[in-house]
């Protein structure tokens, strides 16, 4: 179990925050970190790395890894961290950026063969794509069998397939080696395939916390499906106006009314929910679905 009672001042870009997070998690969890830009997310997998200094109190089972602001350091924590910029050696391949970690030849064997890398194991990083630099990044953070494994948006930078077999590769070993993994995403499907729990951040407070089916299909009275995006164009056609909206990695066009189409703009972050059938567009500001 590790036990999370932390704070630490945040200048972003709306000024000063608090970050003050209480949590408790089970040994084996995966949890999913979501939350707007800037509210915190990445700064507590740091701090949970021993990357960045806070006060308060981590506890990993029987270790304490922060005791007031006297921090273990990050060598000494069982810590694998997954970065979006895979943060590669570029001299090395395949199998020695596995075995720098861990001179532990059958563990890489054995993750290699897990996610299809083993033709790949003496090829240099600049020679491999994207979604292969990230299973190679993967691989390497298991090598120290890690207590807790951080990944920060690891999926973000690749296509949609290629987050798809990752998502599954990422389930994978996190059932293999029974590991605790706290996951930053934006992405609901992403963390409605992975996650048993759902952290939301706001401003560096823990404002939902929750199975994914509560979080991200959450339903008030009527309401079936809410989405937000991006709306990138009103156009008219016949009688009826049409919006376009960028919804993660889609766009979607949906029948809207006349007050509606006079009341939206272009680059507003938009609400799309459906009540009896019926889609209704508002701005994402506009008060909580």
């Amino acid at each position: 179990m590790i036990t999370i009672d932390l704070q630490k001042r945040l200048h972003g870009a709306d000024g000063e925050m608090q970050l003050k997070v209480s949590l408790t998690i089970e040994e084996g969890a995966f949890v999913a970190l979501a939350g707007e830009s800037g509210s915190g997310k990445t700064t507590l997998l740091r701090i949970l790395a021993g990357l960045e200094t806070a006060e308060g109190t981590i506890q990993a089972g029987e270790t304490t890894w922060l005791s007031g602001t006297k921090a273990v350091p990050p060598q000494k924590r069982r810590i694998g961290f997954v970065f979006q910029d895979y943060a590669l050696f570029a001299n090395m391949s395949v199998e020695e950026n596995l075995l720098f970690v861990r001179k532990d030849r059958e563990l890489a064997r054995q993750l290699l063969e897990m996610t299809d890398l083993v033709a790949l194991r003496n090829r240099l990083p600049a020679t491999l794509s994207g979604g292969q630099k990230q299973r190679v990044a993967l691989c390497r953070a298991m090598m120290n069998r890690p207590q807790l494994l951080l990944l920060d948006e690891p999926l973000s930078a690749l296509d949609p397939a290629m987050r798809q077999k990752l998502q599954q590769e990422i389930l994978k070993l996190h059932e293999m080696f029974g590991t605790t993994t706290i996951m930053v995403s934006h992405d609901p499907s992403e963390i409605y395939r992975l996650a048993q729990r759902v952290v939301v951040l706001h401003r560096g407070k823990v404002v939902q916390d929750g199975i994914p089916k509560e979080i991200l299909l959450r339903t008030d009275g009527s309401q079936k499906l809410s989405f937000e995006g991006e709306l990138l164009e009103i156009y008219r056609t016949d009688v009826v106006f049409v919006a376009v909206i960028a919804i993660g990695q889609q766009l979607v066009e949906v029948v809207i009314g006349s007050e509606e189409a006079k009341r939206l703009k272009p680059g507003q972050i938009v609400r799309v929910s459906t009540k009896a059938f019926h889609a209704v567009v508002t701005p994402a500001d506009s008060g909580k679905c």
